[in-house]
């Protein structure tokens, strides 16, 4: 396996795949994926962190050993294995790939060339989960990451963009969040980000597998993700607390965001009122709720409108758990 070391000089992505009970074939998709692109051996860096699965796919990499990086650590959590790969990384962009998911080269060549010749800090693209047969393209006038995450709702997942790693500083994931990770992530990366060019290209197919965490539906599971995703609220709460006028007031539509999102969710898996009502208590506490008066999106709007009221409440508490199955 490569070392990391580049005698060609900085390789222009390091790709970081976190790994976790993927099945070996999905991972060598995502891989050849990578390998695909038209960058050259000295032009990328792959970096697969294996977080303790049950069984170590290196010896089936070897045929690609003169292009990967193989880390196989104690299970952590996909937070510590992103953050082991960003140790490790060389590159002058990151991009993050989940081990069960592929990059899709027509689409992501666009991105590559933003990265190339744009100069952007931060390219967003957007996925799908079967191949696009469209391969037309438009993309955002160039924004500073502060006036995107004011003026638009954003895809928090990790995955969805690649940005030059110098804007990273000292950023990094928070362990022990099994959910949400990439969402107390990502706002904070974008407003570290001076150009920011999004894309409509398609580029990252994501595969959904019924054995990967978000698809689990034990009631442990449930609030294991209830729990985090109030965890990154609060996180998210206190840093924007400290920002300049206009990262705070960007990061505010964020938390707003995510604290509908966050309240959707718990109607929908818990179906409690009781339990509800607790939770919005503690909102309430942290002067999260109501939601703030502000029409950031018709839907939000209309949510906000929604929670404001007891029948409200109760309306969405019958009529979206049926909507989500």
């Amino acid at each position: 396996m490569q070392t990391g070391q580049n005698n060609e000089g900085q390789p222009l992505v390091s790709f970081i795949i976190p790994l976790y009970n993927v099945p070996f074939d999905m991972l060598r998709d995502c891989v050849q994926s990578i390998l695909k692109l038209s960058l050259s051996s000295s032009e990328r860096q792959i970096i697969v962190v294996d977080d303790g699965s049950a069984t170590s796919h290196i010896q089936q990499l070897v045929e690609l050993d003169e292009d990967i990086i193989y880390i196989r650590q104690k299970n952590g959590g996909v937070s510590k294995a992103r953050n082991m790969g960003l140790r490790v990384a060389e590159g002058q962009f990151i991009q993050f790939i989940d081990a069960d998911d592929i990059l899709i080269q027509a689409p992501y060549e666009h991105v590559l060339d933003l990265v190339r010749y744009d100069g952007s800090d931060m390219v967003m693209f957007g996925f799908c989960e079967q191949m696009p047969k469209r391969l037309k393209y438009s993309d955002s006038e160039p924004a500073s990451g502060s006036d995107w995450l004011r003026n638009n709702n954003i895809h928090g997942s990790a995955w969805g963009y690649v940005f030059r790693s110098s804007i990273l500083g000292s950023l990094r994931f928070t362990p022990g969040l099994a959910y949400g990770e990439d969402e107390e992530f990502t706002p904070q990366l974008l407003l570290r980000a001076d150009r920011v060019r999004v894309t409509t290209a398609q580029a990252y197919l994501y595969r959904t597998r019924p054995a990967s965490a978000i698809n689990s539906r034990d009631l442990r599971s449930r609030l294991k993700r209830l729990n985090d995703a109030k965890e990154v609220l609060m996180s998210l709460r206190l840093k924007a607390s400290t920002m300049p006028t206009e990262e705070r007031v960007a990061m505010q539509r964020r938390i707003a965001q995510l604290t509908m999102d966050y309240i959707y969710n718990v109607i929908v898996l818990t179906r409690s009122r009781h339990y509800l009502d607790r939770r919005l208590d503690e909102l309430r506490q942290k002067g999260l709720f109501p939601l703030p008066n502000r029409d950031y999106t018709t839907k939000y709007t209309w949510f906000r409108r929604m929670t404001n009221s007891s029948i409200g409440l109760t309306i969405l508490l019958r009529t979206l758990p049926l909507l989500r199955n």
